[in-house]
C-alpha cells in the first residue's frame, strides 16, 4: 500500500487565501513534560518537524506559550525558510509560571510584545495567521480585538484567529476584523462546540479542533470505535481523525506528535474512507 500524504483530502483556503491541505500539525507536544521546557529527544523532534513537508502537511499551529518559546524555535530549527507553501500559525494570550499552568493575559502591551516576539522567533516578515489564545476575562473584550486589528493593520500579521470561544465572541470579533479560524476543543467524546461549528461552517471559517484524537470509552473493546477500527484495520486515533475530515470540510484537525512514527500514524488516517452507516453511528455515539 503506498504511503499516505496529506494531500488526500481536499483543501481549504485560510482567509481565502493560503491553501494548506486539511491535516495539519500541532505542535505543543514537541516540548517537555507539563509543556514546559526542552523536549526531551530533541533530535526526534527535529526528525519530526522535517518530516512534515515530505507527507504534505503545510499547516503548522503553534504558540508563544509552548515551552514557552520552545515550540517555536524548533520549528525555525527544523523548517527555515519555511517557503511559500508552508504556513505557520501562532498563538498568544496565555501566560505561563511552570509545567502545566496556564493564565490568560489580553492586555494590548502584552498582546503586542507577544507577536513581535513571535515573528522574531519564526524569522518571518509578517505573521501568516495569528491567534487570540484565549479571551481574557480581566480585560474588556473589545479591547482586546482593537489590539488584534492593530496587529492586522501594522502589518505585523496577515490573517486572524480565535481560539476557545463561542458564537458570540466571534460574531462581535468579525465587526472589527476578518475571522479566519478558531480554535476550540472538539473530538469525538467532546461536541460542546458543536453550534460554534456549524456557524463556522456557514460562514467559512477554518475550524482547528484541539485534542482531536480523544474517543474516551468509544475505544474500549467491543466499543463502537473500536470496532470500526477493527474493519479498517486501523487504531481508535485514525478513526478520530477520519470521523473530523469529513464532519465537515472547514474541519482543519491538528493531531500534535513528537515521533515521527507516531506521525506517520496520525497521516495514514487519510486512507481511511468511512461509510455513511459508519458515519451516522459515530455522529449519534
Amino acid at each position: 500500500m503506498s504511503e499516505a500524504h496529506a494531500t488526500s483530502p481536499a483543501t481549504f483556503k485560510i482567509g481565502g487565501e493560503f491553501e494548506i491541505n486539511r491535516l495539519g500539525f500541532g505542535a505543543m507536544r514537541i516540548t517537555g513534560r507539563g509543556i514546559w521546557g526542552p523536549p526531551a529527544d530533541h533530535d526526534e523532534v527535529i526528525r519530526t518537524l522535517r518530516r512534515l513537508p515530505e507527507l504534505g502537511v503545510n499547516f503548522i499551529d503553534t504558540a508563544d506559550s509552548y515551552g514557552p518559546n520552545v515550540s517555536e524555535e524548533l520549528i525555525h530549527e527544523a523548517l527555515h525558510p519555511y517557503g511559500a507553501k508552508l504556513l505557520v500559525a501562532t498563538k498568544a494570550g496565555l501566560t505561563r509560571s511552570g509545567p502545566d499552568q496556564w493564565a490568560p493575559r489580553g492586555d494590548r502591551e502584552y498582546l503586542i510584545k507577544q507577536a513581535l516576539d513571535s515573528r522574531k522567533r519564526l524569522d518571518v516578515e509578517q505573521i501568516d495567521l495569528w491567534q487570540l489564545h484565549r479571551i481574557d476575562p480581566k480585560v474588556p473584550r473589545d479591547e482586546q480585538f482593537a489590539t488584534v486589528k492593530y496587529l492586522i493593520d501594522e502589518g505585523i500579521v496577515r490573517h486572524v484567529g480565535l481560539s476557545e470561544v463561542s458564537m458570540d465572541d466571534i460574531v462581535a470579533a468579525s465587526k472589527v476584523f476578518k475571522v479566519s479560524t478558531v480554535q476550540n476543543r472538539f473530538n469525538l467524546i467532546d461536541r460542546g462546540s458543536e453550534g460554534v461549528l456549524d456557524h463556522c461552517t456557514a460562514q467559512g471559517i477554518g475550524f482547528i479542533p484541539w485534542f482531536p484524537l480523544a474517543a474516551g470509552d468509544l475505544t474500549q473493546p467491543g466499543g463502537l470505535v473500536d470496532s470500526i477500527a477493527k474493519a479498517h484495520n486501523a487504531t481508535a486515533g485514525q478513526i478520530a481523525l477520519a470521523w473530523l475530515l469529513k464532519r465537515s470540510p472547514i474541519i482543519l484537525p491538528i493531531p500534535g506528535t513528537s515521533k515521527v512514527k507516531h506521525l506517520e500514524e496520525n497521516i495514514a488516517a487519510l486512507k481511511i474512507q468511512l461509510t455513511d452507516a459508519e458515519m451516522k453511528a459515530l455522529n449519534a455515539a
